[in-house]
């Protein structure tokens, strides 16, 4: 009932646990905390919780604009609803280092096990557009050793992206990737690789958990699970993937109010009230207090 009962303690430990084990752990992207729900009750590893859905839920684009505020609070409502372990995007860490310490901090307060901060020019652009640029490597490095330095659970994962392949290419985000691990990242988020090849060739380079960002409409090709477990990725993520669908059937349920002035024929596509409330636990609810849930629900 309400919240998870699992502390964020016990799910950060639990997390590096099943990293440590080598296998590939599932994060789609929750896009509000039913979501978060959902995606656990469907058997999946982790939550992740994206700066592009983040911003597109504000109705903003994906260039930096949300605040650690902003950030932190919605990835709190966002992990307390779910016992699985919940990793956030931090974007750039919202300013300089002493900022990006002040960001972990925060982080870690709202709950969250993990975050992954990106070596891109502040204000930042989406990972999968032409133009990016990135900050020198000692400006990185600072940013994770702030980070490292900051953080007060050693199990809250720190995990360093970096950018710079579209610019400079796969080599030069690998001897980027070996910088930021020396300066304390516990995982690497290579973004935008473009094959498994490039995948391959970070993983043969690094000896840390990698992450593979499985975007749509993005520079990389969608490889499945399998493929990703074959050439020895840890953490695998569809960051906008449950907004895209959501949005998708939104546009058109209201297309078919329009044409046909009602939803008669979209039920079938519908989650049903009885599932709804299923997923909310009301039955919970009814066992604390006789007035929240004092009717029956039927699928008729």
């Amino acid at each position: 009932m309400l919240y998870s009962s699992v502390s964020p303690a016990d799910k950060r430990r639990a997390f590096r646990e099943r990293l440590a084990s080598g296998e590939l752990l599932r994060f789609p992207g929750a896009f509000n905390p039913l979501s978060a729900r959902l995606i656990e009750r469907k058997g999946f590893e982790g939550v992740y919780i994206s700066g592009a859905v983040l911003s597109a839920d504000l109705g903003l684009p994906d260039i930096g604009l949300t605040t650690l505020t902003e950030v932190a609070g919605r990835g709190q409502q966002i992990a307390r609803m779910t016992d699985l372990p919940a990793i956030i995007d931090a974007d750039t860490g919202f300013g300089e280092p002493m900022n990006v310490a002040r960001t972990i901090q925060t982080l870690e307060d709202a709950g969250l096990a993990g975050t992954h901060i990106e070596d891109q020019l502040n204000p930042k652009r989406c990972g999968h557009l032409d133009g990016k640029s990135v900050v020198d490597q000692d400006t990185a490095i600072k940013r994770i050793r702030a980070a490292a330095d900051a953080r007060r659970d050693p199990n809250f994962l720190i995990m360093a992206r970096t950018d710079i392949a579209a610019v400079e290419g796969v080599d030069a985000a690998i001897e980027r990737a070996k910088a930021l691990v020396d300066a304390g990242a516990d995982a690497i988020f290579p973004e935008a690789m473009r094959s498994l090849a490039e995948f391959e060739a970070v993983r043969a380079a690094i000896d840390v958990p990698l992450l593979a960002n499985m975007t749509e409409f993005g520079k990389s090709e969608l490889f499945s699970a399998d493929q990703l477990r074959d050439v020895g990725i840890n953490i695998v993520i569809w960051p906008v993937s449950l907004l895209r669908m959501a949005m998708g059937a939104a546009s058109r349920a209201l297309d078919t109010l329009t044409e046909e002035g009602h939803l008669t024929s979209q039920l079938g596509a519908m989650q049903h009230r009885a599932d709804l409330y299923d997923l909310v636990d009301y039955e919970e609810y009814n066992h604390f207090d006789q007035d929240v849930f004092n009717f029956h629900i039927t699928k008729d």
